[in-house]
C-alpha cells in the first residue's frame, strides 16, 4: 500500500507541534537551527532544501522526505531539480535509497496534486 504523503505531512507536523509544547527548549532551539541554517545566504534556499531532501533519501527519513521536499517544492524548486536530487540521492546510498527514492517521487507526485509547488510547461 502506498504511503499517502499529504497525510502523513500534515500528521507529522501536529507531532510536532505537540513535541514542540511538550520540550519547548530543545525543540525550540532545533527550530531555530532549522531556520538559520535553510535561510538564504551564498546558497539558495531550494537548494539548502534539495541538499536535505538528498540526505533524507539516503538516511531513510519518510517523514524528512515529505517536510523537505515540500519545503523545496515552496522555496520554488522544480520538478526536473528534485528528480536530479533523487538521483544523487540514490547513487549516494544505492539500493535502499533506491527505494526511498521512489517514497520521494511518490510523495512529489502528491504534493503537485495538492496544489504545492508549480508543474513548468512539458510536465517536468
Amino acid at each position: 500500500m502506498a504511503t499517502d504523503h499529504v497525510a502523513s505531512l500534515h500528521h507529522l507536523t501536529e507531532l510536532l507541534r505537540d513535541l514542540g509544547h511538550s520540550a519547548p527548549g530543545p525543540m525550540g532551539g532545533f527550530a531555530r537551527l532549522h531556520q538559520a541554517s535553510q535561510a538564504d545566504g551564498a546558497l539558495p534556499r531550494a537548494t539548502k532544501e534539495l541538499m536535505a531532501l538528498a540526505i533524507a533519501i539516503a538516511l531513510h527519513c519518510e517523514g524528512c522526505i515529505a517536510y523537505h521536499l515540500n519545503d523545496a517544492l515552496q522555496a520554488g524548486a522544480t520538478r526536473s531539480e528534485v528528480i536530479e536530487t533523487i538521483g544523487v540521492a540514490v547513487m549516494m546510498s544505492g539500493g535502499p535509497g533506491t527505494v526511498y527514492g521512489t517514497e520521494a517521487l511518490a510523495a512529489l507526485q502528491q504534493l503537485e496534486d495538492a496544489g504545492v509547488g508549480e508543474r513548468p510547461a512539458g510536465g517536468d
